[in-house]
């Protein structure tokens, strides 16, 4: 019976991408159509809005209208943690270069996360910190939120805030951007987050001992 359901599953997924690449091409098609006729700016809005739609498809529910944080913890925690983001500092490598956090999935190694400003490193990485939230609000009223912050070649250093009712409250006017920084990516939503290959010295202290919040998804 398993095998059957990893059949069936492995062949809708491949159906899918074909649906997706079919429709991509017709949208394409159009695009060039309608910038063929010298509506350049229209096109280009208009490819820019089809993209984001194909790249939020496989992602969580309500991601395409909303950032992560808020289908992972809720309005009230998403934005919290926003409100209570550490300011990501750069720290000397193995190399001696300053490296600041990114995202361990697109930057693995001390050249991609050379700092170069505030937000950004020298090769156009984001930075980045990964969340985690404990909600002891019912029992002990507060909430504990942890960032995660990767720098290759040093590995993880954990950042935590704990905060109760009053700071929630003071929060409830901060904007959840996906453009805001640093990026924030909420753990307890993350696909396969506990089968990431890391070296000895990098191995994340949260793998797999962070909850999921979505069943079904890989843990």
């Amino acid at each position: 019976m398993h095998a059957g359901r990893e059949t069936q599953r492995g062949s809708a997924s491949v159906e899918h991408a074909g649906l997706v690449a079919l429709v991509s091409l017709l949208l394409l098609v159009a695009i060039a159509a309608v910038a063929a006729r010298g509506e350049v700016d229209a096109g280009r809005d208009l490819a820019g809005t089809i993209g984001r739609r194909i790249a939020c498809g496989p992602r969580l529910p309500d991601a395409c209208r909303h950032h992560p944080l808020v289908p992972a913890y809720g309005w009230p925690l998403a934005r919290l943690a926003r409100a209570l983001a550490p300011a990501l500092v750069a720290k000397s490598g193995s190399s001696g270069l300053p490296l600041v956090p990114v995202d361990f999935r697109r930057c693995r190694r001390e050249s991609c996360a050379v700092a170069a400003d505030p937000h950004l490193t020298a090769s156009g990485r984001r930075t980045t910190a990964f969340t985690q939230i404990v909600d002891r609000r019912r029992s002990l009223g507060w909430v504990e939120l942890t960032y995660w912050l990767y720098r290759p070649s040093l590995g993880w250093e954990g950042v935590v805030r704990r905060a109760g009712k009053a700071q929630i409250d003071a929060a409830a006017g901060v904007q959840v951007l996906l453009e805001d920084d640093p990026a924030l990516v909420p753990l307890e939503t993350l696909p396969g987050r506990n089968h990431y290959e890391f070296p000895a010295s990098e191995r994340p202290p949260w793998q797999w001992g962070v909850d999921g919040l979505y069943p079904g998804w890989s843990s």
